[in-house]
């Protein structure tokens, strides 16, 4: 009972003073009873066999007492008291060569771990390299006498006993370093306070690691952003349809290769930055500001910019293409009609300057002036062609054709050569009519041939100009608009042919006339040039392009019913997979503010969520695939549906973009819980506080429902205290509080945080109490990574204390938690 009141401190009942054998019972039992009230449970130990003598039963008793009063109390990492003295044993001897502690028997034979021990706290009392590993008495002994000598440790083992054992004791061992744990417990606080540092540096380095990921990743970003945008704006139009076809292509290329990526990255970038700045408020640490220029709105502003640009670039290519094709059909069109007059043209100069007139005969003279007429007449019907001529020339010199230069020359040397043919019949009219009233009337069926057939064959050769005229279309209504306008010409062949035959009948009757006069005619008509066999090898001309132009009608009408389903195609399937996408926003918003089940459970329903939005990704691939052959048909318009690719495309990119920030909201919650011991409880009632007072379901809400909400969580808010709290959760003054500000600032109020303060005393401690810290004491206490880490980043201590390689770990605290600017 002496025994234990002295171990224990306390005072025990009065014992029995009596010499009998009951009254020692008693006496024992009294102690039996004490060591039971420690939560001590005595096995097999009975008062009886100990006042007998028991020598088995006394030393299980005394050892008994050594757990409870000298080993028990030892607590590292909340193990059990031998686990934890070994694992200490362990630690403090591992930076030694030759010593391994795996147990409290015979890894202690050869002296070397209780020399480590004593060397590890009190260095200047054991010389550990002059220690051999094969002289274990000399080491035992050694470590025994400087134990007792100087740390006040009793010697409880014997170094022969020990060395000649083949399994020491393991209770005296672990009794005996017991005593070196007890004597050594001012250096357990070092070692507290070292894991504290260690853990606040490991924060620091892991998030200056996420910051430089950041860093690079948002200038890489920007870079191809700052590349691409001046390709998009580049709108140099090219002369022809290949080239700009090329140009559509490089960007189809654009749209389906290269910018994707960028867009993952740019959601990537988005959720490292939320993540790092959640990390940083949890461990109270300054919110990350990136480089001037980098920030997730400078990004941002960039995309944006690129997208404008990319919008701009597309529809310039597309117009640029209808434009050119525009011209290449009106420089076509040029041709065809300069040719035709061109060839009309050709001699006519010269039968004009002609003055045949003057050796003529009467007949001859009146058939030169009828011949006149007639080709006055013609010179009328082509008036329309040369005027269309000029038309043309002038809408492809607006249109900024590139070969306008020749267009131009040749447009201009139609025009003068008409202006000279006007001029020369002016001319040759009054030449004729000066001799007209001398002469007599020329064949009047000769004549009259000459009026009709002229016209007749004008017609045939504008009939054959609409027949060969080539056209472009862009819809059904147009294609079924020529056919109609081509069955409306067909029906007038019938009325034509019988004025060929009519204007033939002319020429026959006129020759049958001659004959039964016997007139002596020239072979032929000397009115004009346009012969019977003119007239019949144009008619069969006429009614060989009828049918071509039939075929090529019906050709255009095939290919506008492909067009037309492919734009049903298209729009069949943006009708169903824009809806879509629309629905899946809209759940998404609604799952957000929903939430139900511990995060874990939201946290793999969203990545399930999302795992089925990449599943519809195919449905896009199908859409693209249709659009391009859109594209390459040239379909301009469609409408069946109201979504375009574009459309479609940004739809997307913004629902992966929305459910990826869903999934990091979730990710940051169980940060927030984990780093601040929030329970899943708490959690679900934060949730549900919050999605009672988001009257407009939106994620966030107005400072008056968020003073609803402090109110029914039970705070007692007066106008500064409400104003400290929204500077909390809406430093911008953006006017709103989301849910993420809730939750970080509720966490705040429930949980502790590790502080600057506590950082410097831990410091303190590892300097054994001084004001300063030295390198060799952050290499002795601290992992190796970290102690470097301290040693590159603390500044020399300037203090009237200091001394060579002391360093300031006050102000390299402080500015772990972003309080100066050191």
């Amino acid at each position: 009972m002496l025994l234990l009141e002295v171990i224990s401190g306390e005072r025990l009942p009065k014992p029995e003073r009596g010499k009998m054998r009951v009254h020692k019972i008693n006496n024992v039992n009294k102690a039996l009873d004490f060591i039971a009230s420690k939560g001590v449970k005595l096995v097999s130990i009975g008062a009886e066999e100990i006042v007998d003598g028991n020598a088995k039963m006394t030393l299980g008793m005394i050892w008994t007492i050594i757990l409870r009063f000298a080993i028990q109390d030892i607590s590292v990492e909340e193990t059990s008291a031998k686990e934890g003295l070994l694992l200490w044993c362990q630690r403090k001897t591992a930076p030694y060569k030759n010593v391994n502690v795996q147990n409290f028997h015979i890894s202690w034979k050869d002296g070397l771990a209780f020399n480590a021990l004593i060397h590890r706290h009190r260095p200047e009392l054991i010389e550990y390299d002059k220690l051999r590993k094969d002289d274990p008495v000399t080491n035992l002994n050694n470590a025994f006498e400087v134990a007792e000598k100087y740390l006040d440790i009793p010697k409880m083992l014997d170094a022969e006993d020990i060395v000649n054992t083949a399994r020491p004791d393991e209770k005296a061992i672990m009794t005996y370093v017991s005593s070196f744990y007890h004597a050594f417990s001012g250096a357990q606080k070092a070692e507290t306070a070292a894991n504290r540092i260690c853990k606040v540096l490991a924060v620091n380095q892991e998030n200056e690691h996420l910051m430089e990921d950041y860093e690079k990743l948002a200038s890489d970003l920007l870079e191809w952003i700052r590349r691409t945008i001046p390709w998009l704006e580049d709108r140099v139009p090219q002369k022809t349809i290949q080239e700009m076809q090329q140009k559509l292509e490089d960007f189809r290329d654009y749209r389906r290769v290269h910018k994707p990526p960028k867009v993952q990255e740019k959601c990537q970038l988005e959720i490292n930055f939320n993540t790092l700045q959640t990390k940083l408020r949890l461990s109270n640490r300054p919110a990350f500001m990136p480089s001037e220029g980098k920030m997730v709105s400078d990004i941002n502003n960039g995309w944006q910019h690129l997208e404008q640009a990319e919008k701009g670039y597309e529809e310039w290519l597309l117009n640029e293409i209808r434009r050119l094709e525009r011209l290449d059909h009106l420089a076509e069109k040029f041709r065809q009609k300069a040719s035709i007059h061109e060839a009309w043209t050709d001699g006519k100069e010269a039968m004009l300057k002609h003055r045949d007139y003057e050796t003529a005969t009467l007949s001859d003279i009146k058939a030169l002036i009828r011949k006149h007429e007639a080709f006055e007449s013609d010179l009328a019907a082509h008036q329309d062609r040369v005027e269309q001529i000029a038309a043309i020339a002038q809408e492809l010199n607006e249109l900024d054709y590139y070969d306008s230069h020749n267009v131009n020359t040749r447009c201009q040397k139609i025009c003068d050569q008409w202006d000279a043919l006007g001029s020369l019949t002016h001319s040759r009219r009054e030449a004729l009519e000066k001799t007209e009233k001398q002469l007599e009337a020329i064949d009047q069926l000769h004549l009259e041939y000459a009026k009709r057939a002229a016209p007749f064959n004008n017609w045939m050769e504008s009939a054959m100009e609409d027949l060969q005229d080539m056209f472009i279309v862009h819809t059904i209504e147009e294609i079924e608009g020529l056919i109609s306008a081509h069955d409306q010409f067909k029906s007038t062949l019938p009325d034509a042919d019988r004025e060929r035959e009519a204007i033939l009948a002319i020429h026959k009757e006129a020759q049958r006339i001659a004959e039964s006069n016997h007139i002596k005619l020239s072979g032929s008509n000397p009115y004009t040039t346009v012969t019977p066999q003119i007239i019949n090898s144009k008619w069969e001309k006429v009614q060989q392009l009828v049918p071509k132009r039939d075929h090529a009608l019906l050709e255009e009408q095939s290919k506008q019913q492909s067009n037309e389903h492919l734009r049903r195609q298209f729009a069949s399937q943006a009708n169903v997979v824009g809806p879509w996408i629309q629905t899946k926003m809209e759940e998404i918003g609604r799952i957000s503010i929903e939430m139900n089940g511990t995060l874990e459970d939201q946290l793999s329903h969203l990545k399930q969520y999302e795992r089925s939005i990449v599943d519809y990704k195919p449905n896009l691939d199908l859409l693209e695939q249709q659009h391009q052959l859109i594209q390459e048909a040239l379909i301009f318009d469609n409408k069946h549906t109201n979504y375009t690719m574009e459309h479609i495309r940004v739809g997307w990119e913004q629902l992966l973009t929305t459910i990826a920030r869903t999934i990091n909201e979730v990710e940051n919650q169980i940060l927030t819980r984990d780093a601040k011991g929030i329970s899943q409880e708490q959690m679900q009632e934060f949730r549900a506080s919050f999605n009672h007072f988001d009257k407009k379901q939106t994620g966030s809400m107005d400072s008056d429902d968020f003073r609803a909400l402090l109110i029914s969580t039970g705070y007692s808010l007066g106008e500064a205290e409400f104003n400290r709290i929204m500077s909390l959760v809406d430093p911008n003054h953006s006017g709103l509080v989301t849910f993420q500000a809730f939750i970080d600032f509720m966490s705040r109020e429930t949980t502790d945080t590790d502080t600057a303060d506590q950082v410097i005393a831990s410091f303190k401690v590892l300097a054994g109490d001084k004001n300063f810290i030295t390198a060799e004491e952050l290499r002795r206490e601290l992992p190796p990574d970290q102690a470097e880490y301290c040693i590159a980043r603390m500044a020399p201590y300037q203090g009237p204390d200091a001394v060579p390689g002391a360093l300031d770990y006050k102000s390299f605290s402080t500015a772990l938690y972003g309080e100066s600017d050191l």
